[in-house]
């Protein structure tokens, strides 16, 4: 299982995350379509995008699934991120209440 805290980067494009809450649901996440990889891992010799998955990341965002999983972005790039075919949603701010 993927710990809270790990850094991943993609094999694909220029994505790179934190994780800030895990879910055993991580043990398939992929940016581009392609498996994500430890920081400090080799990446895949002629692994490419998949144009299915090329949304991209949008830096310092996060993003969830449905188990309750969270990511940060730290550097964005071409891919989405997703576990397995199921692509992660950006995470919206709370409304604050209002101050009447």
């Amino acid at each position: 299982m993927i710990k809270t805290g790990t850094r991943l980067q993609s094999q694909v494009c220029d994505t790179q995350v934190i994780v800030v809450r895990s879910s055993d649901s991580l043990d398939d996440l992929r940016a581009g379509g392609v498996a994500m990889i430890p920081l400090d891992a080799e990446k895949t010799e002629g692994a490419q995008l998949d144009p299915g998955f090329s949304d991209g990341t949008v830096m310092g965002k996060r993003y969830v699934d449905a188990s309750g999983a969270e990511l940060l972005v730290t550097k964005a790039g071409a891919g989405s991120l997703s576990v397995g075919t199921t692509p992660l949603e950006q995470k919206t701010a709370k409304p604050l209440p209002a101050s009447d």
